[in-house]
């Protein structure tokens, strides 16, 4: 009798192993998705950490999306291609984007320009 009660447990053990460890896995690719969206209702919040209806049914629709098979770059053009481009933290690089990815670069640049350019006047009044 306890060999059996031993056999059951480990049966169980291991169906609840299994079944637990899709919806972790499902919980972390809907949570790796909405961080990456921003909540179009709060303003500076992403899908995941915002609590209003809007980020609550936008969850609702990634766990669906992947539940359905549709890979993560299905998921966000979709959605990119209902709220647009802006409900993506991250935007992928092209022609409307060149300046947003380029403009630190410039900034940066121009910076380091002045900074050289302050300190070798400073050095020739010296």
């Amino acid at each position: 009798m306890i060999k059996n009660l031993f056999k059951l447990f480990f049966f169980l053990f291991f169906i609840n192993l299994i079944f637990f460890s899709s919806i972790k896995a499902e919980n972390s690719n809907v949570d790796r998705i909405s961080k990456n969206l921003r909540c179009l209702i709060c303003q500076g919040q992403s899908v995941y950490d915002s609590n209003s209806e809007f980020a609550l049914s936008i969850k609702s629709l990634i766990s669906q999306k992947i539940a359905a098979g549709d890979s993560e770059d299905d998921i966000y053009n979709f959605l990119k291609s209902k709220y647009g481009d802006w409900i993506v933290y991250e935007p992928e690089f092209n022609k409307y984007t060149l300046l947003l990815w380029l403009l630190p670069l410039f900034l940066f640049i121009f910076g380091g320009l002045l900074i050289i350019r302050k300190l070798s006047i400073n050095r020739s009044l010296k």
